[in-house]
C-alpha cells in the first residue's frame, strides 16, 4: 500500500494565479509545478514578446506544454498571454482568471522586466517600462486580488523581489529601484489587508540558474555559495508553496532571503 503524506496535497483545491511564465526553465515555471503537485489550480500569464527579445529566447509552445503538464497533475490549468505592462492589464487579468478558474486565494507576483541600463544608458524609456511590470503591475495586480477576496483565511500575495537592500546591482538602474520599492509594498500591504485574512510576503531567492548564466558566470558565483551550488527555480517554488500553505498563516510583511547563504562582493 502507497502512503502519501498529507501535506503533499496542503494546497488541494485553492485556486492560484502565477504571473511571468514564459519559460520552461524559469522560476515561474518551477512555482506553477510545485503548487500544482500540493493540490492548487493554476492559472498563469506569460508575454513571449519579451522573451523572444532577450538572449535566451523562447520556444512557442512552451506555455501550452506547461499547461498540458500540470493538467496531467490531476488540477485544472488555465493560460493566458498578456502585457502587463498595459494599465488596464491586471483588472482585466483578475477578471478572466475568476472566469475561467473561480475565485483565487493566492497570487504570485513573478512577472519581470529587466535590460541592461547603466547610468550611461538609462533614459525614461527605459525606467517607464521597468516601472510598468516590475512595480505597477504587481501593486495593481494585489490591491484588485485583495478588494476581490473573500475574506476567509487563506488569502496570499507571493512577491517576487531581488535582494535589492542586499547590496548593489551594477548595470540594473531600473530594476533594482523597481524591486526595491516592491519590497517597500510588501511591507505596507501587509499591514493594510491583514483584516481580510491575507498574507504579503516577499521572496528573494539569490542568483538563480534559470539559463540566462553563461558557464564563465556560473564559476564565478559558485565560490560565492557556501553550500556548493547556484540556486536552482525547485528552491524559490519551494518557499512559495510553504508560504501559500495554512503553515504560513503567521508569516506577513516578510522578505525573505532565500539564496542559500549567497556573499555579495
Amino acid at each position: 500500500m502507497i502512503m502519501i503524506a498529507e501535506n503533499n496535497y496542503k494546497l488541494n483545491g485553492r485556486n492560484a494565479l502565477v504571473t511571468g511564465v514564459s519559460r520552461r526553465q524559469g522560476i515561474g515555471t518551477a512555482i506553477c509545478r510545485a503548487l500544482a503537485e500540493a493540490g492548487a489550480n493554476i492559472f498563469f500569464t506569460y508575454w513571449q514578446k519579451y522573451d523572444r527579445a532577450m538572449p535566451w529566447g523562447v520556444d512557442k509552445t512552451e506555455p501550452e506544454q506547461l499547461q498540458q503538464e500540470l493538467q496531467a497533475l490531476g488540477v485544472q490549468a488555465e493560460k493566458f498571454e498578456l502585457d502587463l505592462s498595459d494599465s488596464e492589464a491586471p483588472a482585466k487579468l483578475m477578471e478572466t482568471a475568476e472566469t475561467r478558474l473561480g475565485n483565487l486565494s493566492i497570487l504570485v507576483n513573478n512577472a519581470t522586466y529587466s535590460v541592461e541600463d547603466s547610468f550611461e544608458k538609462l533614459d525614461a524609456r527605459i525606467l517607464d517600462q521597468t516601472y510598468f511590470v516590475n512595480l505597477r503591475a504587481t501593486a495593481l495586480l494585489s490591491v484588485e486580488f485583495a478588494r476581490r477576496y473573500s475574506g476567509k483565511t487563506g488569502g496570499r500575495i507571493i512577491n517576487l523581489t531581488s535582494g535589492q537592500f542586499q547590496g548593489a546591482m551594477s548595470g540594473e538602474i531600473a530594476y533594482a529601484a523597481t524591486k526595491g520599492a516592491v519590497d517597500a509594498l510588501t511591507i505596507t500591504l501587509a499591514a493594510e489587508v491583514a483584516t481580510k485574512n491575507i498574507t504579503v510576503n516577499a521572496i528573494n531567492p539569490g542568483p538563480t540558474d534559470t539559463g540566462w548564466m553563461s558557464e564563465g558566470l556560473k564559476q564565478e558565483l559558485l565560490s560565492r555559495f557556501p553550500l556548493g551550488r547556484i540556486g536552482q527555480p525547485e528552491d524559490a517554488a519551494r518557499l512559495v508553496v510553504f508560504l501559500a500553505s495554512d503553515d504560513a498563516e503567521w508569516i506577513t510583511g516578510q522578505i525573505i532571503h532565500s539564496e542559500g547563504g549567497f556573499r555579495r562582493i
